[in-house]
């Protein structure tokens, strides 16, 4: 996945148990899922090992993720689940490069 110019991800990532999700956003989709998993992302992901990407959504201003991410965050944990498996049923790592 190339960096495309005006696009913003809002991602979730999870642990490989899939019980702990964390929602963040970024310009660069693959080099921030890089950060995580080398231990340069948030303090969080690298304590509790999620670095798996099962979902993202793709925006047209940083401004639009930052507010998906913000409301995201606020929602009660089924309803995380519920849209991830909406799009992501068997909760598989999804493929970047």
């Amino acid at each position: 996945m190339e960096k495309e110019k005006n696009k913003f991800y809002c991602y979730i990532l999870s642990n490989k148990n899939r019980t702990v999700t964390y929602i963040g956003y970024t310009d660069d989709l693959v080099r921030r899922i890089h950060q995580h998993k080398t231990g340069y992302g948030a303090l969080f992901t690298k304590k509790y090992n999620i670095y798996d990407l099962i979902y993202f959504e793709i925006f047209t201003s940083k401004s639009e993720a930052k507010k998906r991410e913000r409301k995201l965050k606020n929602w009660k944990k089924e309803w995380k689940w519920n849209l991830i498996k909406a799009s992501n049923q068997n909760l598989i790592t999804l493929k970047i490069s």
